[in-house]
This record gives C-alpha cells, sequence and structure tokens, in this order.
C-alpha cells in the first residue's frame, strides 16, 4: 500500500467548501479571485482522492474476500464520476466555458439524475426526472413515462395520444392539458387522430377568435375537470412516494414511480367499488 494512501481528505474539502460559502454568501461571484481560488483547493482536493482511490483499489484487488472486491467494484465506478464533475468544474468555474446540462453529473450515486428547469422562482432548478401522467375518466392513471433530461411538455402530447389509442383500440373523445403543451399543431394531431374535443388553452395573447373558442361551454368544463388533476397529482405525491425516490439506480426509480402508480390506482378503484 502506496504511503498514505488512506488519508483523510474530509476536513480540507470541508474548509475548501466552507470558503466558496462565505464567499458566495457576501455575493462574491464565482469569477472574483477568491471564489476562484477556493474553487481551485477544493478541486486540488478532489484530484488527490481519486489518485488515493486508484491505489485502494489496487490493494483491493488483490485481496480475496468478496466484500473486498465488491468495494474495488464500486470505487472503481465512482473514479470516473468524480473526474468528470472535477473536469466540468474546472471548465464552468475556473475557465469560464458554460456546460450543458446533458455534460454535467449532479450526483455521484444517482448519476442518472437530470437537472430540472422549470422556472419557478422558489426553486429555479430542482433535480430528479420528469414523470409525464395520463389520467383517464374516473381518476384512473392509465399511463406514465419517465422523461430524459428536461423535455418540454409540448413534445408529450402526441405520445399520450397515441398510447391512448393503443391500449383503449380507439381515441378519447375528449383531452386536455395545461397551456404548456398547446400548439395549433397538437390541436390539428387531435383532430386527425378522431379526438371530439381537444381542450389545449393557449398561453399570452389569444385573438377574439381564440377567447370566443375558449369560452365555449364544453371548453369551460373541461379546464374545470383538468384543474382537478393538479390535486391527483398532488395526492399521487404525497402518499404515494412519488415526492421522493428511495431506490438506486434507473431501474429502482422506474420500479419506484410503478409501484406508486400501480398502488394509486388500486386505491382509486377501491373507492369506486365501495361506493357501489
Amino acid at each position: 500500500m502506496a504511503e498514505g494512501a488512506f488519508r483523510n481528505r474530509l476536513r480540507s474539502a470541508r474548509r475548501a467548501a466552507d470558503e466558496i460559502r462565505q464567499a458566495t454568501r457576501r455575493g462574491i461571484k464565482e469569477a472574483d479571485d477568491r471564489c476562484r481560488r477556493a474553487y481551485g483547493k477544493l478541486v486540488q482536493v478532489a484530484r488527490a482522492m481519486v489518485k488515493q482511490t486508484q491505489a485502494v483499489v489496487g490493494t483491493l484487488e488483490q485481496v480475496m474476500p468478496p466484500k473486498a472486491q465488491a468495494l474495488a467494484t464500486e470505487l472503481s465506478g465512482l473514479a470516473p464520476l468524480v473526474e468528470q464533475v472535477i473536469c466540468q468544474t474546472v471548465r464552468r468555474v475556473l475557465k469560464g466555458e458554460p456546460v450543458p446540462a446533458d455534460q454535467k453529473t449532479v450526483s455521484l450515486f444517482e448519476p442518472h439524475t437530470d437537472i430540472i428547469v422549470r422556472g419557478r422562482e422558489a426553486k429555479p432548478v430542482e433535480f430528479g426526472h420528469k414523470v409525464w401522467l395520463s389520467e383517464v375518466e374516473g381518476g384512473i392513471l392509465s399511463d406514465y413515462r419517465i422523461l430524459r433530461g428536461n423535455p418540454s411538455d409540448h413534445d408529450q402530447w402526441v405520445p399520450s395520444l397515441e398510447q391512448h389509442c393503443a391500449l383503449f383500440e380507439r381515441p378519447p373523445d375528449q383531452a386536455s392539458a395545461d397551456r404548456g403543451v398547446y400548439s395549433r399543431k397538437n390541436e390539428t394531431v387531435a383532430e386527425e387522430m378522431g379526438v371530439r374535443r381537444a381542450i389545449l388553452p393557449k398561453p399570452g395573447h389569444r385573438s377574439c377568435e381564440r377567447k370566443q373558442h375558449e369560452n365555449q361551454a364544453w371548453f369551460r368544463r373541461g379546464r374545470r375537470y383538468h384543474q382537478g388533476i393538479e390535486g391527483r397529482i398532488s395526492l399521487v405525491k404525497r402518499r404515494f412516494g412519488l415526492r421522493k425516490c428511495l431506490y438506486h439506480g434507473e431501474d429502482g426509480f422506474e420500479r419506484w414511480v410503478g409501484w406508486g402508480i400501480i398502488a394509486y390506482d388500486l386505491r382509486v378503484i377501491g373507492i369506486a367499488l365501495a361506493a357501489r
């Protein structure tokens, strides 16, 4: 074992992180020399830790017990992710280069995590995955899709209609979505697929003709019904685990969401049967 292979660098990392935190609290931007120096120290600590990890892995690979081999495999998988984080930090902070979201690693233990920009003032950026839900009459969630990256809601309309047609062998009589899904193309596609009433409120400026269209009784009834979906989504998050995933890995994330949807649908079905 190389000398210093097991050196604990946690205190050095915390000290550098505290310097960064203090600088940002005082309004000093990342481009400022003081903050850049602190990031430089943190990068040096991270690089030293990667070298230590490589030395430890080399030693563990010579040990026969299965636990040692499992630990070596885990460390070998983490090291490239740490190197990627170091690279993106150097590019973004020390060199001032923009780093696209699809080239960033935001979690060492869940590297599949996406950066989600939702435009909310309280939480402008969130980390996780978008989950697209489709609901049919009676409150049953008939479809869910775990979206990759931060795609636009606008692009989810057609796949949802196609999935509905494939599942029920006919188009829905009425289909609705939020304002972010609206486009004349999406309305046209729905009409061509046989949807009798497509309820897609138009964001921003609306012409007099558009206002008349959205003021029709059937359109307003559909909007009122759709507003209830937000409450049901909140229930799925609070009561059925979709706010936070406790499984690991992409497969674990998909299982967690799937079981949550199944549990929610069973509750809805049980309440309906009990009411009869």
